[in-house]
Parts: structure tokens; sequence; C-alpha cells
């Protein structure tokens, strides 16, 4: 094979690699609320006021921490990540995959898409490995705090970030690149070499997107919850997803298993292409 194909896992977080919120671990508590308590208040300002869900979600973070005398800097931010807890096997999970790519011919990188906070997630101990993180984060003030939302991440303007990954524009402020022409053989990363993992519905755009142009979709659900698996079937029969696996990310774990083969797959699909362009 001439060229390793780049192979792009690309996850959601919440729920995803980290079992509920990220700021329910920390931020959350320390502002002296329940977790029903504050996403109840923040969703009935998006409610009463029209609103953006994740929009209304970052302004009671901010309103929050103000009135309770919380730091917005950055790092106060990254410390709520580094309390994340993480699914069985995330941080062993990315070393593997990178190792198994590597042994069978492809190259991989991983990107997160998510609704959750960057800053946060800069904070957890897998942050290093992805090439890009596209999720929600603030505008700092010349003192280094959060005064604005700068990105907010939804459930369907997440799939702008499968477009920026599949023709290499790394910056969420370039629009002009992302919008320009490219043939589809010249993009750094293919739809059908892309595999993208989710929880559940505010996902349901990128499954579908990513699995209608020829890549593949995992649902992933949390173990410990009893009847999941039944109702993320539906996934599948609805035609959103290719599989639904527990998220855990153990070595022979199923969606070890799955990731794996799907590997083997771009691989062999990218040997066999070569071998039918006609030869002078």
């Amino acid at each position: 094979m001439n060229n390793r194909p780049t192979v792009a896992l690309i996850y959601d977080f919440d729920g995803t690699l980290a079992p509920g919120n990220m700021q329910e671990y920390d931020f959350i508590p320390a502002v002296g609320k329940s977790n029903k308590e504050f996403w109840h208040e923040a969703n009935k300002l998006a409610e009463e006021q029209d609103a953006d869900q994740v929009l209304t979600y970052m302004a009671r973070m901010i309103q929050e921490a103000q009135s309770k005398g919380l730091s917005l800097r950055r790092e106060a931010f990254r410390e709520s990540g580094r309390k994340v807890e993480l699914y069985a096997g995330v941080e062993e999970w990315f070393s593997r995959i990178n190792r198994y790519g590597e042994e069978h011919g492809a190259s991989i990188v991983h990107y997160i898409n998510s609704s959750g906070l960057k800053e946060i997630i800069e904070g957890t101990p897998i942050a290093h490995e992805f090439k890009n993180i596209y999720a929600c984060s603030f505008l700092y003030n010349v003192d280094g705090i959060a005064y604005w939302p700068a990105v907010a991440v939804n459930y369907t303007n997440k799939t702008q970030f499968i477009f920026k990954i599949n023709k290499g524009v790394e910056s969420v402020f370039d629009t002009r690149k992302v919008n320009q022409y490219m043939e589809e053989k010249s993009r750094p990363v293919p739809f059908s070499r892309m595999i993208y993992v989710g929880d559940g519905t505010t996902d349901i755009p990128c499954m579908r997107l990513v699995k209608n142009f020829g890549g593949h979709s995992i649902a992933v659900y949390n173990p410990d919850e009893k009847g999941q698996r039944r109702t993320m079937n539906d996934l599948i029969r609805d035609n959103r997803v290719n599989h639904v696996c527990p998220a855990d990310y153990t070595a022979g774990s199923e969606i070890d298993t799955v990731v794996k083969t799907i590997i083997d797959k771009i691989v062999l699909d990218t040997r066999l292409s070569e071998m039918e362009i006609p030869r002078v």
C-alpha cells in the first residue's frame, strides 16, 4: 500500500468517555446546587427566553460562579477537569488503538466533538490524546476571566466539525476554507475513514451524517444502567448508527473489537481501491 490511510476517531465526551455531565463532578457542587437544580434552572431559562440550551447553561455557569465568588479563570475550569471520572479503559484506549493502527497499516487521529466545555476537557488526563477538541468555550477578558460564550456547540451545529475534520480545517473561526470546494480524494480524512462515537440523542445528527457518507457510527451506553442496550438498539433499527456497545474501553471489550475491525476494513478498502488504479 502506497500510503497509510488516516482514520479519524471522533468522540462526544459526556456520556461517551465519562459518565454524566462534566459540570457535575466539581462545578455544580461548588456553587451549592444539585445536578437536578442546576440543569432545571438552565433549561427553564432557555424555555422562557426561547433560547439555545447550550448558551443558557453557559450563562448560568457564569452567573452562579459570580454569585458564589468562584474563579472564572481558565485554570479553574481545568482544575474541574482533573476531577472528571472516565469510563473503564479510557486512559489506556488511545495508545492501544494507535498501536493497532500502526501495526495494521493505518494512521489514527482522535478528536473531541462535544457540547461540554473545552476548558474542562483540557484538564482531564486524556486531553493530550486529541488532535483537536471541538467544544464550547468562553471569551476571556484582559484579566483572564471568562465573561461571555466564545463557542457554543449544540446537537445540530456539531455537524460543522465533521466537515472541518474532513477538509483538515482545525480553526473554529475559519469558515472560508471549510466552504471551499475540495475534491473528495484530496480531503485529508474522507468520511469513509471516520468512526464517530456518541451516546445518544445529541449525537444523532453527527452519527447519521458519518454513517450516510460511508463512515461508521457507534452508539455507547453506560454499562451500569440496565435496559440501555435495548433502548439504544432502536438507533440501529432507525438506520442511524452501525453499532451499539457498552462504554467499556478495556482491552478485548466489545467496542475494542468493533473499532479494530473497522480499522482493518478501512485498510483493506484502501488497498483494494489502489489496485483499481490503472498501471502504466
